[in-house]
C-alpha cells in the first residue's frame, strides 16, 4: 500500500534555485541530452482504455524516454524528462526524483517529468489503479512492477548520459499553430467533420504549439521541445505506439537528423484529435504538428537569456467529500468492477492502519527562463481552461503550461467543468481510484499556487 501512504504523505516546500546574472550574453547556456527505448519487451497490458481485454499484440512504433539537461552559465541546471506513456503515479515519480537528487544533488524543483498520455503504451506502476492494476492477474501485475523498475533504471541511465558532457548552446523559443484538437465536451465526435467544414466547432481550445530550440555553437539544431493540448487517443488497438505525438517526434527527427525531438502534453484533458481511430490519421496529425514546429524553427525565434529559476510546491487539493467506511463496504459489492476495485483498495488501506485523506498533494512546478518567460508543470489531466486562464493572467504565449506532469493522479477540471459535471468533471475519478470529485475550490487553489510561484524573488 506504499502508493496510498505516499498519497497522504507530507507536502514539499517550494524551492528557489540559483539565478545567473541577468546581463549574461546569449550563447552561454550549456545543454546535454539523451534517450532510452522504453518499449515493453513482453506482451503486457496496455493503458488508457477500460474496454481492452488482453495484452498487447505487437509494435507499431517504439516508445521513448528522452532527457534534456539545461544549465545557465551560473547556477543550477533544469532537467526535463519526456515519456511516451499514458502517465506515471506519485510513488514512481517520487522514487525517480529522489534517485536523481541523491545522485546529482539537484533539488525536486529542478526536475520536470512530462508524459505524452499515449493510450497505446503500457500500464505504468500504480497509474490508473482502479482501471488497470487492481484488476490484473498476478502475472500481469508482476510485469507491470518489473516494467516500472526497468523504466526507472533506463531514465536514470539516460539522465547520466545527458548530464555527462554538456555543450555550449543557444536557447530560443517561438509559438506555432495546429488546429486538429477539438473540444470533446461540446462537439459530438460523429459530427466533427461537418461542424469543422461549416466553421461551427464549439467550446474552448488551445491551438498554440510552443517550441523550444537548442542549437549548438555551430548553429545546428540539436534538441527541439514542443507541446500541444490534445489527448493522444487517435489509436485504440493492441500495438505499442506513441500515437500522434510519437509520429510528430519521428517526423521532426527525419527533418533534422542531428536533433532529438521531445513532446510535452498541454492542457488537453477535454480535447480530442478528431476524427480518429486509424494509423493514417495518427500519422497525419503527427506530420501536421511536426510541420507547425518546423515553421517556427524556420522563422526568426526569440533568444532566451541564460537565466533560470526553478520552483516547486505540492498543495493540499481538497476532495468534495470523504466517504464513510460503510459506504466503501457497500461499493465493494458493486456490479461495476471499477467502483468495487476502488472501494476494496481503500478498505485495505483502512485495515492496514491508514486513514481516508481529505486532500491530495498536488504538484505545481514553474521554470522562469530569461525575462518574462515561464513554463508551468501541472499534475493530472488538466482541462484547457487552465492554460487559457494562465496565459491571460500572466504573459500570454510567453507562459507555457504542461499538463500530465510529475504525477498523473486524476482529471483536473476547472470550476466550469466541475459545475457542468460529466466525465472530466468527476466521473473519471473512479478509474484513478480517488475517493470523490475535487472540491469546487480546485481551480482557484491551483491558480493561486501558480501565481505565487511565478512571482519574482524578493
Amino acid at each position: 500500500m506504499s502508493s496510498l501512504r505516499g498519497l497522504v504523505g507530507s507536502l514539499s516546500a517550494w524551492v528557489l534555485l540559483g539565478i545567473a546574472a541577468a546581463g549574461a550574453e546569449p550563447g552561454t547556456w550549456r545543454a546535454g541530452w539523451s534517450r532510452a527505448n522504453i518499449t515493453p519487451e513482453q506482451p503486457m497490458w496496455m493503458a488508457g482504455y477500460s474496454a481492452r481485454d488482453h495484452a498487447a499484440e505487437g509494435k507499431l512504433t517504439d516508445l521513448w524516454a528522452k532527457v534534456l539537461v539545461l544549465q545557465p552559465p551560473e547556477g543550477d541546471p533544469a532537467v526535463l524528462i519526456t515519456l511516451d506513456l499514458v502517465g506515471i503515479d506519485r510513488t514512481l515519480s517520487e522514487r525517480l526524483c529522489r534517485a536523481i537528487s541523491e545522485r546529482y544533488g539537484w533539488s525536486r524543483a529542478q526536475i520536470a517529468i512530462c508524459t505524452s498520455h499515449t493510450h497505446t503504451g503500457p500500464v505504468v506502476g500504480g497509474n490508473l489503479q482502479a482501471m488497470h492494476y487492481r484488476l490484473l492477474d498476478d502475472q500481469q501485475r508482476r510485469l507491470v512492477d518489473l516494467y516500472a523498475k526497468q523504466l526507472e533504471e533506463k531514465i536514470l541511465e539516460a539522465t547520466a548520459q545527458a548530464a555527462a558532457e554538456p555543450m555550449g548552446c543557444r536557447v530560443q523559443w517561438g509559438v506555432g499553430k495546429a488546429t486538429f484538437a477539438v473540444n470533446r465536451r461540446n462537439n459530438p465526435e460523429s459530427k466533427v467533420p461537418e461542424l469543422r467544414a461549416r466553421g461551427r466547432l464549439a467550446g474552448p481550445v488551445d491551438h498554440d504549439v510552443p517550441v523550444l530550440s537548442i542549437r549548438d555553437e555551430q548553429d545546428r539544431l540539436r534538441v527541439v521541445v514542443f507541446g500541444y493540448a490534445c489527448h493522444a487517443t487517435v489509436l485504440s488497438f493492441y500495438q505499442w505506439s506513441g500515437d500522434y505525438p510519437g509520429f510528430a517526434q519521428m517526423a521532426l527527427e527525419r527533418m533534422f537528423p542531428d536533433c532529438q525531438a521531445m513532446f510535452f502534453a498541454g492542457c488537453g484533458a477535454d480535447q480530442n484529435p478528431l476524427p480518429r481511430r486509424t494509423v493514417e490519421l495518427a500519422k497525419h496529425y503527427g506530420d501536421t504538428l511536426a510541420q507547425a514546429v518546423a515553421d517556427v524553427l524556420a522563422a526568426p525565434m526569440e533568444e532566451l537569456g541564460p537565466r533560470l529559476e526553478c520552483r516547486y510546491q505540492e498543495i493540499p487539493l481538497k476532495f468534495a467529500q470523504v466517504p464513510q467506511r460503510a459506504q466503501l463496504e457497500q461499493e465493494a459489492q458493486s456490479s461495476n468492477r471499477y467502483v468495487a476495485a476502488r472501494a476494496k483498495m481503500w478498505l485495505e488501506h483502512l485495515d492496514d492502519g491508514g486513514q481516508l485523506p481529505a486532500v491530495y498533494p498536488y504538484p505545481v512546478g514553474v521554470w522562469r527562463v530569461g525575462d518574462q518567460w515561464e513554463w508551468y508543470f501541472l499534475g493530472g489531466e488538466v482541462v484547457v481552461d487552465y492554460a487559457l486562464r494562465i496565459k491571460a493572467e500572466r504573459h500570454g504565449v510567453r507562459s507555457w503550461v504542461a499538463g500530465y506532469a510529475n504525477d498523473v493522479m486524476a482529471y483536473i477540471p476547472s470550476r466550469r467543468v466541475l459545475l457542468e459535471g460529466g466525465y472530466e468533471g468527476g466521473g473519471a475519478m473512479v478509474y484513478y481510484g480517488l475517493l470523490s470529485p475535487w472540491d469546487i475550490s480546485c481551480e482557484d487553489d491551483i491558480i493561486t499556487a501558480v501565481t505565487r510561484l511565478a512571482l519574482p524573488p524578493q
